[in-house]
Order: structure tokens, then C-alpha cells, then sequence
């Protein structure tokens, strides 16, 4: 007795031509198979650079010398380098890697071109944000052979006795709030944000099409409750969650991996409520335009990827094109990291961290507007 059923290739048909109908009806799942793909080539080929370049410096030029005036335009002509400005005193030059406008501080000291030309091997002061390992590691190589190869051309005639002096300078870094360049420092006060993005999205993505999936919308569009009402009072109760996770971030990053904790973490708790607030409203946005779970589970998967890959949290933020760091300075994610790396490894205050946080409340005010304007107050 044959107990395997023969194989219809008229069934096998039709089965065949039920899943393209069903793809074809299905077209938000068509364009992720079609899209992250895409997304994931365009990014990891013409976005991450692990080798940065046009990274931003200010330059702290004490000696107007010939000498130390080559060593200026070295840093201007060339393209590993972006010079934003000259500063006016060392207190300038803290305040701007505090802010993160610059990656690096370059200090000629008084008499530089005095001192080298005596012999005296003066030393020129680098320091570094290395908060982010990855962004400074190749840039301060490039900085010590510009440095050597800078004054190849002052150093003729007769100044050509320099030249057979080993490093007629010294070269000094100073690589601050990491000087150990431990990764973990980096990477853990960025998997806080990672976390929280992941988590929340998810999680209020599911709120409206579980309700609508599970028969349990009927309940909800009887109450005498405003869309505005509904949506935040989605959002309140996953708030908590967030904050249940942040701490627990915060406890196994100090103790555990032994992040330092500078800041005020008052302040980190503030911020944070508005970047939890921002990615809860994406996920509750999410929820009211998906068809059901499935779309919004696709959906957050869609923008947790590019979050990712463009804040700077796995690459060098400034090592990515122009158009890519466009993208990434609308995710609440670039700022996020920033504002905690800024707490915790250099003890920002307000004042350093405001112009992070006012574009990841304008993200969570469109995202919560887009949400109430989707939120549909019957079953069709």
C-alpha cells in the first residue's frame, strides 16, 4: 500500500500562484524583502568608514613664527583634518571637546619657532576626545606624520642642520575622558540607547494592532476617550519599563564594566525621559498606520537598523558621508549616545547637553501628532 500521498503538480500550482497573490496583497513585506537589503548594501557601502577623515580640530596657536605658522596651514591644506577655528585660551579649547564640536585640540605652545630653531625640541599639546577609540586611533597616527612632514620644507638652507635631528619637536597626546582607550566605555553607555530603542519601539508598536488583532478594539472605541488620550495613555505604563531598564543598565555598566560615572545622573534621568518618550511615540505611530503586528514588528526592524548603523554607536559618526550623517541626526539614537557619553565620561551639564536634547523632542512631538492624526476611531 502506497502511504505518501501522490504529488499534484496542478495542487503544487495553485499553492505557488496563493502565496505570489498573497505576497503582491502583502505589499509592506514585499518592500522589506526588497528594502533592508538594499538599506544594508547603500550602508555598509558608502556610509561606514572606519578610517574617518574631515574630522573637526581647533588649534590653539600661541607662536606667530614662520614655524609655527607652516604647522598652522599643514592642518588647514590637509583633508584628514577640518579646521574650525583658532582659539583664543586653553579654556576655549576644553569647552569645545566637552560640547563635542571638535575631535581633537591642537596647541602650538609660545616661541615654538624660537625654541626649534635653538634645538630646544619644543612640544606640541594634542588632545583627543576619546570617548569614541574609533574615531581618534588612525586620526592621531595622521596627525604625528603630518607633524614630522610638515616643516620638511622650512627646514632648508640654513636651517638644513634640523633635519638631522630626530624629531626636531615632541609630539604630546593627551586622550581624554577614555585615556585608557578602553572600548568599553564606549560601547556600554551606547548600548543603553540601543536597548532602550530596540525595547520601546517593540514594544508600543504591537499596542494598537494587538488590540485590533485580538477583537479587544470594540472595548476601546466605545469609551468616550479622545485619540490623544487613548495613545499617551498607551505610552505612560512603558515609561516605568524604560526606566527599569536604564537602571539596571547603569548598575551592570558601573560595576560590572566599570564605566565611570561623572555626570549628574539626575540629569541623565531627565534626558532620557525624553528620548524614552520619543521612541515610544515612533512605536505607538508605527502601530496605528500597520494593517496588524506583523507590519509594525516589520516597521520598527525598518528604523532600528539605519539607528544603529548611522548614531555612531558600532562607526565612527564623522567618518560617514554627508548624506549619512543628514540621516542619522534625525535619529533620537545619534543624540542619545551623545548625551549619555557626555554625562558619564565627561561630566556635562545642561548646558552642554541642550542642543541634543530639543531635536529628540521635536522627534517625539511629530511622531505622537502623525500617531493621534493616523489613529482611526473605527473598525474600517
Amino acid at each position: 500500500m502506497n502511504w505518501l500521498p501522490q504529488f499534484s503538480l496542478e495542487r503544487f500550482k495553485g499553492i505557488v500562484l496563493k502565496e505570489f497573490i498573497q505576497m503582491r496583497r502583502d505589499r509592506l513585506t514585499f518592500a522589506m524583502m526588497l528594502g533592508i537589503p538594499l538599506m544594508q548594501l547603500i550602508l555598509f557601502g558608502y556610509a561606514i568608514n572606519v578610517n574617518p577623515r574631515h574630522l573637526p580640530i581647533d588649534i590653539r596657536l600661541g607662536d606667530n613664527g614662520p614655524q609655527g605658522r607652516t604647522l598652522l596651514y599643514a592642518f588647514k591644506n590637509t583633508d584628514y583634518f577640518d579646521f574650525i577655528r583658532l582659539l583664543k585660551s586653553d579654556e576655549d579649547g576644553r569647552e569645545s571637546l566637552a560640547r563635542g564640536d571638535v575631535q581633537f585640540v591642537i596647541s602650538i605652545p609660545p616661541n615654538f619657532s624660537r625654541d626649534l630653531l635653538r634645538g630646544d625640541r619644543p612640544v606640541v599639546l594634542i588632545e583627543a576626545d576619546a570617548t569614541d577609540p574609533s574615531a581618534t586611533g588612525y586620526a592621531l597616527s595622521s596627525v604625528n606624520a603630518l607633524l614630522t612632514t610638515a616643516l620638511q620644507n622650512d627646514l632648508k638652507g640654513s636651517l638644513s642642520y634640523l633635519k638631522g635631528i630626530e624629531d626636531p619637536f615632541n609630539v604630546q597626546v593627551h586622550s581624554l575622558y577614555n585615556p585608557e582607550i578602553n572600548t568599553q566605555y564606549n560601547i556600554v553607555p551606547g548600548l543603553m540607547g540601543v536597548i532602550l530603542t530596540m525595547t520601546m519601539i517593540m514594544i508600543t508598536g504591537l499596542a494598537i494592532t494587538r488590540e485590533r488583532e485580538r477583537g479587544t478594539m470594540e472595548n476601546l472605541l466605545s469609551m468616550p476617550t479622545r485619540p490623544l488620550e487613548v495613545l499617551v495613555g498607551k505610552i505612560t505604563p512603558y515609561i516605568l519599563v524604560g526606566y527599569v531598564q536604564l537602571g539596571l543598565i547603569l548598575f551592570m555598566a558601573h560595576f560590572l564594566f566599570g564605566v565611570p560615572i561623572l555626570g549628574s545622573i539626575s540629569l541623565l534621568l531627565v534626558a532620557a525621559f525624553v528620548f524614552i518618550a520619543a521612541n515610544l511615540a515612533m512605536g505607538i505611530m508605527f502601530s496605528t498606520i500597520a494593517q496588524n503586528q506583523l507590519q509594525a514588528m516589520q516597521m520598527a526592524f525598518f528604523v532600528f537598523l539605519p539607528s544603529i548603523l548611522l548614531s555612531g554607536y558600532l562607526f565612527p559618526f564623522r567618518g560617514m558621508p554627508v548624506w549619512a550623517q543628514a540621516v542619522g541626526e534625525i535619529m533620537p539614537l545619534t543624540h542619545f549616545m551623545r548625551i549619555a557619553r557626555g554625562i558619564l565620561l565627561k561630566g556635562n551639564g545642561l548646558w552642554e547637553i541642550a542642543p541634543e536634547i530639543w531635536p529628540i523632542a521635536l522627534f517625539a512631538a511629530i511622531a505622537l501628532t502623525i500617531g493621534v492624526k493616523r489613529y482611526r476611531q473605527t473598525l474600517d
